[in-house]
């Protein structure tokens, strides 16, 4: 059965350790950790220039590039935790920390939907197809001390506890083309494999993926990061 599983990890386990330390009111929302190329990260604090610098002052993050910002867009949200009204956009290498829980989680036939920080500590969301992969991926990030604090496991029966922009037709796609290896590099199967696995042509297959990465992408970069759901 599909499960996401939440959890908390220590900033000092992961990465911007050193930010949090500079910048008490830094938070961040990492838009997708698929590929292996450098993410794009919404970052936000009191202005531009000092989380800017912060982010260039710690050893754990590389900054690429200074993309874009957002100084115009949300509002303010009186809860806590919830990003501020200015946030901007970069392009991020994260270190060993990160890349070495990236390749625990894709080994153990796992993917990260969401990640995001405030107050010293990683949220993140996981997908897996099965309750033992989820038991080999924890065992080896105890194993490699993340400090991981599993705050939520939920067993996806539809889409809107998976709270997806996708369809049904293509979130079973993304989730089909996860698990044989579509995405890894190299690649797994090929398209006209994965067509073949889903009874369709290439053609519509191919129209299908790309329809849906338009959905995640437009859904991650217009998320306002309100706090996860944690059951108490």
């Amino acid at each position: 059965m599909t499960t996401v599983v939440e959890l908390e990890i220590p900033a000092d386990r992961l990465g911007l350790s050193r930010t949090f330390d500079r910048v008490s009111t830094f938070q961040f929302q990492v838009g997708g950790m698929i590929g292996g190329s450098p993410p794009l990260v919404w970052a936000g604090g009191p202005d531009c220039t000092t989380v800017t610098t912060a982010l260039e002052s710690d050893p754990s993050v590389e900054v690429i590039a200074s993309v874009a910002d957002d100084s115009a867009g949300s509002t303010a949200d009186d809860d806590v935790g919830a990003m501020p009204s200015d946030r901007w956009l970069f392009r991020l290498e994260f270190g060993d920390g990160v890349k070495l829980f990236e390749q625990i989680v894709t080994e153990n036939d796992g993917a990260i939907l969401t990640a995001q920080g405030r107050d010293d500590r990683w949220m993140l969301k996981l997908l897996f197809h099965d309750r033992e992969s989820i038991s080999a991926c924890h065992d080896l990030l105890e194993q490699y001390e993340f400090r991981v604090n599993v705050t939520r496991i939920s067993g996806v029966d539809d889409l809107a506890t998976a709270r997806t922009p996708l369809t049904e037709t293509q979130y079973e796609t993304i989730c089909k083309a996860h698990e044989l290896g579509y995405f890894d590099v190299p690649r797994g199967v090929t398209l006209k494999e994965l067509a073949a696995e889903l009874d369709i042509s290439h053609q519509a297959l191919s129209e299908r993926l790309r329809r849906s990465h338009a959905a995640l992408v437009s859904a991650e970069l217009s998320d306002r990061t309100a706090p996860m759901e944690i059951d108490p």
